[in-house]
């Protein structure tokens, strides 16, 4: 696709999949992180040797607008501009509602939706100048249906969905796309805290019987992203196995 992408929590299980299978279609890959620096160097590594596109790597605590503002103004000044954004941080928070903490809910909030609109607020005038752009949020199955005891990680993630379907009306008239995927049930570090008869439990109601992969959502990320893709926006596409059904 010759294009540069940004990729927010990409030392993750969902955002390392996102860099590779955007790598392997020629594109050069931004990649953000904030604890893993290990992992991701290692990824910039990885991708520079394997799909000889350029990768470059930003740290950026995403609560913090500063260092997001500061991130994209490097970002920006190293390629120009940035063709696909891909709002993938995210972190998750198991609690009964009325036992929940502020301060961990408020991190949560910052982390799963205000970095996404802050971030793409400092992208988006790079793309309505060139006319063009790609806006991929990454959303969850539990943003839909809602989850019990994830009270709050549901509703950032439903909040994330309004956010990709009012601003996709605002930006057409620029040519930009903006989307929601929604994956089901990821085998990820974020799901590795669960038990296994819970596990066992959510794979038995997926019709495909399976966890899902990185892979799976990087997919359509990559689809979404193409030229191909340029009449589908404001929509929330769920990459769950059929979980949700209709």
């Amino acid at each position: 696709m010759n294009k540069t992408v940004l990729i927010t929590g990409a030392s993750g299980g969902i955002g390392k999949a996102l860099c590779k299978q955007f790598a392997k279609e020629g594109c050069n890959v931004v990649i953000h992180y904030f604890s893993s620096e290990e992992k991701a160097q290692a990824l910039k590594a990885e991708l520079e040797s394997t799909y000889n596109i350029k990768a470059i790597t930003f740290k950026a605590d995403m609560r913090d607008s500063q260092q997001i503002k500061s991130f994209a103004e490097a970002a920006l000044k190293e390629f120009g501009s940035i063709d696909v954004l891909i709002n993938n941080a995210g972190v998750a928070y198991f609690s009964l509602f009325q036992l929940s903490d502020d301060r961990k809910v408020a991190d949560l909030f910052d982390i799963n939706l205000m970095s996404a609109m802050t971030l793409t607020k400092e992208i988006l005038p790079s793309m309505i100048n060139k006319h063009r752009g790609r806006i991929i949020n990454i959303s969850s199955m539990w943003g839909i249906s809602g989850a019990s005891c994830e009270v709050h990680y549901s509703a950032s993630k439903a909040a994330l969905i309004g956010f990709t379907k009012a601003l996709a009306k605002e930006v057409g008239p620029s040519g930009i796309t903006v989307n929601c995927i929604a994956p089901g049930f990821i085998d990820t570090e974020m799901n590795s805290c669960l038990d296994e008869e819970s596990v066992k439990e959510i794979v038995d109601a997926t019709p495909m019987g399976r966890k899902g992969t990185g892979d799976d959502v990087a997919s359509l990320a990559v689809y979404l992203s193409k030229d191909e893709a340029g009449f589908i926006t404001g929509q929330t596409i769920s990459v769950d196995g059929g979980f949700l059904g209709n």
